[in-house]
């Protein structure tokens, strides 16, 4: 994934849009994603086991959005 993608997460009001970019992270894979507002960034990786974690990001944020993000970029790397 060298370009960006959209993706929509759910909002507690109104869907986030925005774009997921493939980075590296502490010298890891990472996905970034960054709201098309600018008021939600989100970077998430996945440790050994397969699980996926929330690395950085704005705060608050919702926790289902770790979920949800890894779900979307999972379907797109198959």
């Amino acid at each position: 994934m060298n370009t960006p993608i959209d993706v929509t997460l759910t909002g507690s009001d109104s869907p986030v849009e925005g774009l997921v970019n493939l980075i590296t992270y502490d010298g890891q894979d990472a996905y970034e994603f960054q709201s098309t507002d600018e008021t939600l960034h989100l970077i998430i990786t996945q440790d050994a086991n397969g699980q996926w974690h929330r690395v950085a990001g704005t705060d608050p944020y919702f926790s289902g959005w770790v979920d949800e993000l890894a779900e979307q970029v999972s379907a797109l790397k198959s």
